[in-house]
């Protein structure tokens, strides 16, 4: 038994590691201002791209990556992890190895944005499911934060990283060693993917804590995703994570320029402690969550990433340093929670056999939010006082996202055998139910299912 645990916590390493090396998406603001920089100077070698296009490729990344996810994860149900992550990380090569052989903007669209966006899918995709198998549901928000963090932290080292090999040897030779580096990486550590043997059943903790009885107490569902998609409590997620996802993306990719206002030269320190925030929120709300559940967790995680948006509407003009790092942290911490409590839903709802599946249907909400908070607010910022507006509209947002946490009081999850009128009456139910308990943060006790007519 021992055994086997240890090649869980191997497997939980290698996911961790792989998303350490997806995490090169964070890059694209060192990328984006190489380029940048080619176009102004000019010459024969420079890029030729419309300055008003060039986050196009990022904006495409974006929607390839979560869409990917789709089918990513219907292939980490049939075939496995390992060769899932395996196609991630042949796509981000390739992807990386278009745009080291041409400075086109169509090349780098369709190699940053579509051949590496869904690379970072299939690999991110193959990284979290097979890890949260190999232990007992009193750890699925521990286990799916330390593998998602790798993503998070990333741009600690990607970022510097990127910046040198563009300065030393130019953006083209910076991309094929990016591209080759990362293939290696992700490729190799594919084959230590795995799911756990048929029939494993984890080992519970002897106190797995209130959570884990509750949990322990509902009946076994592997729900499929036409099943999963007739449950209202898809759509409150969905709705939940575009909201977070949407307003955290909107000012990650508003800090480098704010900061560089305020601390200039050192403006990477702000982005480098926003991205230790992202990663340790992932890990920190996963352990909360395990502790007094993921509605609970999502609700205190939602209103503090509202609270720092209406705190950034002073800050942004404030021209604090310390003030702007402390921000970049708070919502770099509120932003990664995201990332790790919706897939622990997911698990916890709809079970683990079609889980790649589900939760890629969920995660579109992170591509669709991060697209369109985007585009509203860079339509925002070309008013006056845009940047304030943006934030002001996000942290509204994010109100509506915490108070959508009263519908997931009820952790029963999704049956195939209830029909849609019984799902929606649940939904009242639901709301009244978790009217009462919302308060106190406590989760609702299951009700016994009921048999179907």
């Amino acid at each position: 038994m021992s055994e086997l645990k240890n090649k869980g916590w191997t497997v939980v390493s290698a996911g961790l590691a792989i998303n350490l090396a997806l995490g090169v998406l964070y890059a694209w603001s060192i990328f984006k201002g190489a380029v940048k920089a080619s176009i102004e100077k000019g010459g024969p070698d420079a890029f030729q791209w419309d300055i008003a296009s060039i986050n196009d490729p990022y904006a495409v990344c974006c929607l390839a990556f979560a869409f990917s996810m789709i089918l990513a994860g219907k292939c980490q149900d049939k075939i496995g992890p390992a060769r899932t992550a395996l196609i991630g990380g042949l796509l981000v090569g390739s992807g990386f190895m278009l745009m080291a052989f041409s400075s086109s903007y169509m090349a780098w669209v369709l190699g940053f944005g579509v051949l590496a966006g869904s690379g970072f899918g299939f690999g991110y995709s193959a990284a979290t499911p097979p890890a949260l198998k190999w232990f007992s549901p009193s750890k699925t928000g521990l286990i799916a934060g330390i593998v998602v963090a790798g993503f998070g932290i990333a741009p600690v080292y990607i970022a510097p990283l990127a910046s040198y090999l563009i300065g030393a040897f130019g953006i083209p030779k910076a991309m094929m060693f990016l591209g080759i580096g990362f293939t290696v990486v992700v490729c190799g550590l594919s084959f230590v993917l795995a799911n756990p043997p048929q029939g494993y059943v984890p080992a519970e903790p002897a106190d797995p804590g209130p959570l884990a009885k509750l949990n322990a107490a509902k009946p076994v569902v592997n729900a499929t995703v036409s099943e999963m998609l007739r449950n209202y409590k898809f759509y409150v997620l969905w709705v939940a994570f575009f909201i977070g996802s949407g307003a955290g993306l909107m000012v990650i990719g508003s800090v480098a320029g704010l900061a560089k206002k305020s601390m200039g030269s050192m403006a990477f320190v702000a982005v480098a402690i926003m991205a230790l925030g992202n990663a340790g929120g992932r890990v920190v709300a996963g352990v909360l969550s395990d502790k007094i559940g993921r509605r609970a967790t999502l609700f205190i995680m939602l209103s503090l990433q509202a609270v720092m948006m209406f705190i950034a509407m002073a800050v942004v003009n404030s021209g604090s340093a310390v003030l702007l790092v402390l921000l970049a942290t708070f919502i770099g911490f509120s932003y990664g929670s995201n990332l790790c409590l919706f897939p622990s839903f997911a698990k916890d709802y709809w079970g683990t056999k079609n889980y790649g599946l589900n939760y890629g249907a969920l995660f579109t909400a992170w591509g669709v939010g991060g697209f369109v908070m985007g585009k509203v607010s860079e339509m925002l910022k070309a008013q006056p006082g845009g940047l304030g507006t943006s934030f002001m509209l996000a942290g509204l947002l994010l109100v509506g996202g915490a108070a959508l946490t009263i519908f997931l009081a009820e952790l029963k999850p999704a049956t195939s055998e209830e029909k849609e009128p019984s799902q929606w009456g649940e939904f009242w139910a639901e709301f009244k139910l978790g009217a009462r308990v919302f308060a106190g943060f406590e989760e609702a006790q299951i009700r016994t299912p009921r048999p179907t007519m």
